[in-house]
């Protein structure tokens, strides 16, 4: 998850990269979307899917249905930008064991520590009697075993495997995007219709056969059935444009997509409204059926899809337009912390929402309180973490 920007010394793409410079503006939407993650773990229980909170507030329903739709496929593709080139510089052996260092570790960790303490908080919800040794002993040895948001790990690690194997068989495989890339700094909507073709290819067939809730679970390892080829399709594209030049194709500073930021804006509120279209169908006149009807899927797949790829450009586009005013760079003194935050926060969240559970307190309040103590705590911890000899190579 590291926001290195890789130029290359030859003018032809397959160039492995010599050098290499921070790129802030990658860097901040990055933090970004670590909040993003600990905002919508602050606000679901107060939602009307989550509700497992008295309180309510459909404003939050509106933050979650956004989120959902892109930030983990966003994470997914920020993550393929330095995949295929760092294969290149370090071999794919020794790019798979700092893989294994940076993703595999945190895994095993936080599947044995972190998710078992995160989830006690729920378990004593309804068998207050329970100690954390027997519920750690019954998730680890009977199951289920949950992974929360730790699945993104073991699925980024499988990635960048089928990535070096990709490599090994052929190091100019992704160059088609990285050309598509390349011409995506004068014209990114074209860019914008390729990407947002392939991922509509991959996940709406993958929604209408698996549905919205079936996931894969074989212990603490999960991920939804439907949107994996979806996050697939957008680590490769991130690895694509990674290959090389990645600051002279469509993340260039100077390129246009920077500049057709309201455009983004406009391409990812229609579709999003059509989201509460459709969901309003669901509820109000199609009566909640279990399972959906398969074009009702289709329609929801369609507009996921759009909403998705279009938030990712007005992110991407803001935080590269805006890369010199103080407002984006009161992101850059958590940049070295985000990955940590991402790690620690989940046992933090639920603990804060499960001690709030008893007030009678409207649910802005309750939110907000869990918000910023969960950003706060989880900000705390993973510098205290971080001073530990060896951990910032982890985290």
């Amino acid at each position: 998850m590291s926001t290195i920007s890789h130029l290359a010394t030859r003018a032809d793409i397959g160039a492995a990269p010599q050098a290499k410079v921070r790129n802030p503006a990658l860097d901040r939407a990055r933090t970004f979307l670590t909040l993003v993650v600990l905002l919508h773990h602050a606000v679901i229980p107060y939602t009307y899917f989550g509700h497992t909170d008295p309180t309510y507030w459909i404003g939050f329903d509106m933050v979650v249905l956004a989120t959902d739709s892109f930030f983990m496929a966003m994470f997914f593709f920020l993550s393929g930008l330095f995949a295929w080139s760092g294969i290149a510089r370090k071999g794919p052996l020794n790019y798979l064991a700092d893989r294994l260092l940076r993703l595999g570790l945190p895994f095993v960790i936080c599947a044995f520590t972190l998710i078992p303490l995160a989830y006690y908080a729920i378990a004593l919800r309804h068998h207050p009697e329970i100690a954390f040794s027997e519920y750690w002993w019954n998730m680890v040895t009977k199951g289920p075993w949950p992974s929360g948001p730790i699945w993104f790990l073991w699925v980024l690690f499988a990635f960048n495997l089928l990535a070096c194997v990709l490599y090994r068989l052929s190091p100019n495989l992704l160059d088609p995007i990285n050309r598509l890339s390349l011409h995506g700094r004068r014209r990114p909507a074209v860019f914008f219709a390729v990407m947002l073709a392939v991922t509509a290819a991959f996940y709406v067939p993958g929604l209408v056969h698996y549905g919205p809730s079936n996931w894969l679970e074989f212990g603490p390892f999960s991920v939804q059935h439907g949107r994996v080829m979806l996050y697939a399709s957008y680590f490769f594209f991130g690895a694509g444009i990674g290959v090389a030049q990645m600051d002279r194709g469509l993340l260039a500073p100077d390129g246009r997509m920077a500049k057709v930021s309201w455009d983004w804006m406009v391409l990812a509120i229609v579709p999003y409204c059509l989201l509460w279209v459709l969901i309003f169908i669901k509820r109000e006149i199609l009566g909640n059926p279990s399972p959906l009807p398969d074009w009702y899927e289709a329609l929801y797949a369609i507009c996921f899809t759009v909403f998705s790829v279009a938030i990712m450009f007005l992110i991407l586009a803001f935080f590269q337009r805006f890369r010199q005013s103080g407002s984006a760079k009161l992101l850059d003194p958590m940049r070295a912390d985000a990955y940590g935050m991402f790690l620690v926060h989940y046992p933090i969240v639920l603990w804060l929402q499960y001690w709030l559970f008893d007030y009678g307190l409207p649910a802005i309040v309750k939110a907000t309180i869990g918000f910023v103590l969960t950003v706060a705590a989880s900000w705390a911890l993973t510098r205290a973490l971080r001073q530990i000899p060896g951990a910032s190579k982890v985290l």
